[in-house]
């Protein structure tokens, strides 16, 4: 049998399995809630061919593939026939246990690259984990080449973090990138009138990308060498999509009608309209190059592997169904007739969708050496290197949170050499207004090829940028987008080349909000990595409102995936930090979120004992959430506090006693913690719940005020643990510049307030 053919044989059989998969699971399987289960056979259809080309000729072990998430059923079809997938899946799409509605590195039963769901998101992610790749190469070698490819729909385009991405500086020299764009021109709600394909490409080749377009079909190409093709290829071009896409629902009389339009190229037109029969012609209209297994093959050979390379396939939304071209056919489902006279178009047989093909077939003998060529070895998995959970220092003087976490990396480099040495930071242009530069200059900055260091003789010069392959800190441009998608990626590499990272992310903790989004969706994909947002809160009085975060506590609380820690002192802060490094590149890992904070604090507050066990008992407390840290003999009232606020409760407590009410003050170091300890006590959730016996016991429960340079309904939960009367002080407003005391003041976190709500508690 000719090869073409046999590929054309196996991309029907893709496109029916992906398309019954839809159909059973909404139409076949029993659906006792009567909600509707979804899945898009046009979105799916319109990718068949692209997947079918890039997977049976020209993907390799290596390579490593993204796909959008709408076309996730043409996935697992294909797993299936490369017997990566049991059959008896192909029922259970979007089922609990089953297939995933978008591919799920960490929930799918079978191999999946990069999870994808959150327009763009998935799009943006083989850049990352081309950095990623890269990284770990250079680091212990092993992690192999091999192209990262997207497949994303054309609507993606318009993310801003598809831009954000593509613009990087890093991203112009990641050769082993290939975008392919389904451009089919539809969104979910109508057929987009202005797609702006030209615009789209030279924005690609303006930040150097190899750019390669496939718009006419080997039917169509033919046709425009006849007389009028011409006039014919000037027609398609110039109509709005809209109106295509309407030719595309047209019989064979009514397409003749509407085809020539009304230029003055139009008879010619309609004269090589009548050349072709009915079928000849509605092939033809229809003949976009997307759908060609020719053109594709020789887009995918072409590919220039010095530079990123996007692939614009020009396709029909619902290629090969019933619905083809419709312009609300996003999420509509064939009807039972439909799918039988797909069936019988497509060689299957609907009495039973997912009959394999014959034994000793051509077209098995094509599935199997695929799953040959494609075959992946396993990495042998190494184990995260050993941390300390002290490192023996503590400090003195005043200092802030902030710089604890620069101060704590070098000291990690001192103590333990190696698991420093898994360490990678990255930050969007902001190490040395974060406190990085000493990490910096120690350990260099990653680059791809090494690059003088112009300034190395300025001595002047205090931030030393080293860069070279061997550099462990990335900078990226001002995009917090990029950063945390950056972080996924280094996080995963335990899993892809099991080679664990330790990535720490830092940035303006205002925009933990803008990067939430695909930092989160990192964490849902395996990523595990630490994000430390400084500095925080309204303590960052000066700068005004804009920059002063207000929510990223209760987000910490709120994450999955992840352990969130505000530290109030140095000593806090590298206890935390170094719990929170312990807990990546492993299969049970997780995430973590630092919230620090740029305001000094006086150290000697911490009151820390000088007893190794008393020591190691507060450092046990402060990792598990909570101590305490001001202790009376018979408390009348307790102040909660966290962060940069421990400093006013400790003040107001001193004034409460003078005052004859004799007040504890808990610092909290992560409610997110407690939280947990919490539901755990009433039987929601698996997790310690010692720390509340230890910092709440029961013998010593008071009223509380709870305080935080956050949002008070964060704290507020801890009233619960005993059910005492409470009131909840924090910010609940936009911030505004000042001065720390004003600011305070005008929050209503000053020590005055402090001591105003626990009078009111207690009187």
């Amino acid at each position: 049998m000719d090869e073409n053919h046999l590929l054309y044989e196996v991309r029907n059989r893709v496109l029916w399995l992906s398309t019954a998969m839809i159909h059973h699971a909404n139409r076949v399987r029993p659906n006792e809630s009567g909600v509707k289960v979804g899945g898009h056979q046009a979105s799916s259809a319109s990718m068949v061919s692209i997947m079918t080309t890039l997977w049976f000729r020209h993907l390799r072990p290596e390579d490593r593939v993204s796909v959008k998430p709408h076309a996730s059923p043409v996935l697992h079809a294909i797993n299936h026939l490369l017997g990566e997938l049991d059959s008896a899946y192909l029922t259970r799409l979007r089922d609990f246990g089953g297939l995933q509605s978008y591919p799920s590195r960490t929930k799918d039963p079978d191999p999946v690259d990069y999870s994808t769901g959150s327009v763009g998101i998935g799009a943006t992610a083989p850049i990352w984990g081309a950095l990623s790749r890269r990284y770990v190469d250079g680091l212990t070698g092993g992690a192999g080449t091999g192209r990262q490819y997207s497949l994303l729909g054309d609507a993606e385009l318009d993310e801003g973090a598809v831009w954000e991405a593509v613009l990087d500086p890093a991203v112009a020299g990641l050769g082993e990138l290939v975008w392919v764009v389904d451009l089919n021109r539809q969104s979910l709600d109508r057929v987009v009138p202005d797609i702006a394909a030209d615009k789209l490409r030279g924005m690609f080749t303006a930040a150097g990308w190899q750019v390669i377009t496939l718009k006419y079909g080997r039917l169509l190409q033919e046709l425009f060498s006849r007389p009028g093709g011409d006039e014919l290829r000037h027609r398609i071009d110039t109509m709005p999509n809209p109106e295509y896409q309407r030719l595309l629902r047209c019989g064979a009389s009514e397409l003749r009608q509407r085809l020539p339009g009304t230029g003055p190229g139009a008879g010619r037109i309609a004269d090589l309209a009548a050349q072709l029969d009915d079928e000849g012609l509605l092939a033809a209209i229809a003949d976009l190059a997307g759908h060609d297994l020719d053109a594709l093959d020789e887009a995918f050979s072409t590919i220039d592997d010095s530079r990123p390379t996007v692939i614009f396939a020009y396709t029909i939304k619902g290629h090969g169904l019933a619905t083809k071209g419709h312009p609300q056919n996003h999420s509509a489902l064939l009807t039972d007739e439909q799918m039988r006279d797909m069936a019988a178009r497509v060689g299957a047989d609907p009495a039973d969708p997912w009959r394999p093909f014959p034994d000793g077939s051509p077209a098995q003998a094509l599935c199997l050496r695929t799953a040959q060529r494609l075959h992946r070895q396993k990495s042998p998995r190494l184990a995260p290197p050993d941390l300390p959970v002290d490192m023996g220092r503590t400090p003195s003087g005043v200092a802030t949170t902030q710089a604890a976490i620069g101060r704590a990396l070098l000291d990690l480099a001192r103590e333990a050499p190696e698991a420093a040495g898994r360490v990678v930071t990255v930050s969007p242009d902001v190490s040395s207004s974060t406190n990085l530069g000493g990490w910096v200059n120690k350990v260099g900055v990653w680059s791809a090829t090494e690059r003088p260091n112009w300034f190395a003789d300025d001595r002047e010069t205090i931030l030393h940028w080293r860069e070279r392959p061997t550099g462990q800190h990335i900078e990226l441009g001002i995009a917090e987008v990029n950063l945390v998608g950056l972080l996924g990626e280094l996080g995963a590499t335990w899993s892809r080349w099991g080679q664990p990272l330790l990535p720490i992310g830092v940035l303006y903790d205002p925009f933990v909000e803008r990067a939430l989004e695909p930092w989160s969706y990192g964490i849902y994909a395996g990523g595990q990595s630490i994000l430390i947002g400084t500095p925080s809160g309204v303590s960052l009085a000066p700068e005004g409102g804009a920059h002063q975060s207000i929510k990223t506590p209760s987000i910490g609380l709120e994450q999955p995936g992840c352990v969130s820690y505000e530290p109030a002192f140095v000593l806090d802060t590298e206890w935390t930090l170094l719990a929170a490094l312990a807990e990546l590149g492993k299969p049970d890992g997780c995430s973590a979120y630092l919230r620090t904070s740029t305001r000094p604090v006086d150290q000697s507050l911490a009151a820390m004992p000088a007893d190794p066990a008393a020591r190691e008992r507060r450092r046990r407390q402060v990792v598990a959430g909570a101590y305490l840290l001001r202790r009376t003999e018979v408390p009348a009232l307790s102040i909660a506090a966290m962060g940069a606020l421990v400093p006013e409760a400790l003040a107001a407590a001193e004034r409460l006693e003078q005052a004859g009410i004799a007040a504890d003050v808990i610092c909290v170091t992560s409610p997110d913690l407690l939280y947990r300890a919490v539901r755990a006590r009433q039987g929601h959730e698996a997790a310690e719940s010692w720390i509340l016996d230890q910092v709440f016991p029961a013998d010593r429960a008071t009223p509380l005020v709870t305080v935080l340079d956050g949002h008070p309904h964060t704290l507020t939960f801890l009233a619960t643990v005993n059910r005492v009367p409470t009131t909840a002080l924090g910010v609940t407003r936009f911030g505004q510049s000042g001065s720390l005391e004003d600011v305070y003041r005008h929050h209503g976190v000053d020590a005055d307030s402090i001591v105003r709500a626990a009078l009111d508690l207690t009187r």
